[in-house]
């Protein structure tokens, strides 16, 4: 097909649908009201109107986490970029693909402190898989394209396009691409041959052995996911996630020790800490997994398989790398293990599944529940049972106690069906990410879990729900504080509640109502599920605000700079032996 001159407007709208972009998370500015004029003029490209730009970036990730597509986003200079930023660092530390566009003054006014101009390549250069400011009409076909490709590829991640506003009316010639590729950017897929016959012959001659896996098997795809399944259930071994990995195997099945970290189960993190050969799979030990380093797993040999090859030894010293995408890694060492006919121990791995079963008999994530107040795993518990034969349905979370709640007690059987905001921990993050997860699967049920604190960070957007008809449902755990703040107060200030009791919260069910939803309150623990199927059943966004105890905390914990085998636990849970054995500490 021959060249085609268009505006840079119109080259920026053909591209985006030559990459198969379906819709585009926006607010128009100044800057880019060319880009907005083609929208107007076309109808193959959807743009959801947000109330905020950082609302934008967060929707673009519940889309993309949720669909397995490249989020989009599109706002304009000065504080349109800014607002964005956060969101753009969210999206860089769980490793979610968008592309941002970005308004810029002219190129020719740069520099000059113009009306609404910000540096904007300058401040997401930290925050972004990489940035582009284009200055001539003739980058920008390659730029559009090279950007979703970066994105995509190896760990995927963010990717920033600055678009200068005499750039975007200029003529320019426009190519439909081929094969894109970026010269210097070319992540290795495949891994090491050689590298994963070891990784097979260390695992085979484990005597306590783990699977941990994170985020990086759903960033891979299903396949991974499934793949995993495989690799786990051939093995026989013990298999724990991150929270950012939860659904890469089926919270169901009895190899699964449920999820790893500061408030991981007693059985996950025990195991990692007594285990003898750990493989991590596209996971990268940060700091809320391994907690205090040097008491990290102390007697394990260690494998790590990533397509990241900076992540390998940046926390945490390896025995052994593999660098590729965990799906082509995890078919090979199948592959292997079958044809070099891999024996385990059986003695050792079978005494190894009766000390799990063990810790598994502590019962971590036991609590007691009243008559007369609702306790917050109650209503996670109850979430779950009540939806959890429903052919699809998404869970987006705030950031708080809840989040940790839900990671806890909702079961994940598939990938791609958990969102939250893991390496930023960004309150506000749920209530616009289940409006992208809404907008990518239409006829599903999205429930975003909140806090009454995190949800006020981007309650705006519920215009956004009641504009484009999105039945989203947001189920408030209201124990009128900041709870996870409360809970560190509690347990390392001396009960000092400094500035984290709300105290002037507004009535959710009338706010609802304000934003053209349904609000719904219960306080009653015996009224519990017929709110929860209201909320369920009701076409229209829902804000479900639950009453539970304010003075709940989050347990297990590992404190802050402990190690995995210095668990703290709540009054609930039976820790007689496990304080006397394991020197943990019953609050």
């Amino acid at each position: 097909m021959a060249n085609v001159e268009m505006t840079g407007s119109e080259i920026v709208i053909k591209a985006l649908l030559d990459q198969g972009v379906e819709v585009v998370f926006g607010y128009p500015g100044g800057a880019v009201l060319p880009i907005y004029d083609e929208i107007f003029k076309q109808n193959k490209l959807r743009h959801v109107l947000v109330r905020q730009e950082g609302g934008a970036v967060h929707a673009a990730e519940g889309y993309a986490r949720s669909s397995g597509k490249v989020g989009c986003v599109l706002v304009t200079s000065g504080p349109g970029a800014t607002n964005a930023v956060t969101g753009l660092l969210d999206a860089m530390m769980d490793s979610v693909p968008l592309v941002c566009l970005t308004g810029q003054v002219p190129t020719h006014l740069i520099g000059n402190d113009a009306f609404q101009e910000a540096d904007t390549t300058g401040i997401t250069r930290p925050c972004t898989k990489h940035n582009y400011l284009v200055k001539s009409i003739e980058d920008l076909p390659r730029i559009m394209h090279e950007a979703f490709y970066v994105a995509r590829s190896g760990r995927p991640g963010p990717v920033v396009i600055d678009l200068p506003k005499d750039v975007l009316m200029d003529l320019g010639a426009y190519t439909p691409p081929t094969k894109v590729k970026h010269k210097s950017y070319n992540p290795v897929v495949k891994g090491d041959t050689a590298a994963i016959k070891e990784a097979v012959k260390m695992l085979s001659k484990a005597k306590k052995p783990i699977i941990y896996a994170g985020g990086g098997v759903v960033n891979s795809g299903p396949g991974a996911s499934q793949l995993l399944k495989q690799f786990t259930q051939l093995t026989g071994f013990p298999i724990t996630l991150t929270l950012m990995g939860l659904g890469a195997y089926p919270a169901s099945d009895k190899q699964f020790l449920g999820m790893l970290g500061m408030h991981g189960t007693y059985e996950a993190n025990m195991a990692m800490h007594d285990c003898d050969v750990m493989v991590a799979i596209g996971a990268r030990f940060d700091d809320r997994i391994t907690g205090r380093l040097d008491a990290f797993s102390p007697g394990s040999k260690k494998i790590h398989i990533d397509i990241d090859p900076s992540s390998i030894n940046k926390s945490v010293a390896v025995d052994l790398a593999v660098i590729g995408d965990v799906a082509h890694v995890l078919e090979d060492m199948i592959k292997v293990w079958r044809t070099s006919q891999a024996k385990v121990d059986q003695k050792a791995l079978k005494n190894w599944w009766k000390q799990i079963d063990d810790w598994r008999a502590k019962d971590c994530l036991a609590y007691q529940q009243d008559k007369k107040v609702i306790k917050p795993q109650l209503a996670i518990q109850r979430l779950y049972e009540l939806t959890k034969k429903r052919k699809d349905v998404y869970i987006t979370t705030e950031v708080g106690q809840h989040q940790m709640w839900a990671a806890q007690h909702f079961k994940f059987e598939k990938p791609n069906h958990w969102m939250t905001s893991g390496g930023l921990g960004t309150m506000g993050y749920g209530l616009p990410a289940a409006m992208g997860v809404q907008m990518a699967h239409p006829d599903a049920l999205v429930v975003d879990i909140a806090g009454e604190a995190s949800i006020l960070m981007n309650i705006q957007e519920m215009a956004t729900l009641a504009q484009y008809r999105l039945p989203v449902k947001v189920f408030i755990l209201n124990n009128q504080y900041m709870g996870m703040v409360r809970q560190w107060q509690e347990l390392l200030h001396g009960s000092r509640y400094s500035e984290s009791y709300m105290e002037a919260l507004p009535d959710f069910v009338k706010l609802a109502e304000s934003f053209g939803g349904v609000g719904l309150r219960v306080t009653d623990p015996a009224k519990l599920d017929d709110a929860i199927m209201e909320m369920i059943e009701t076409d229209n966004s829902v804000i479900l605000d639950v009453a539970v105890s304010p003075e709940e905390n989050c347990f297990p914990m590992i404190p802050s700079g402990a190690a995995h085998n210095e668990m703290i636990f709540g009054a609930d849970v039976d820790t007689e032996n496990a304080i006397a054995e394991e020197g943990m500490v019953l609050v």
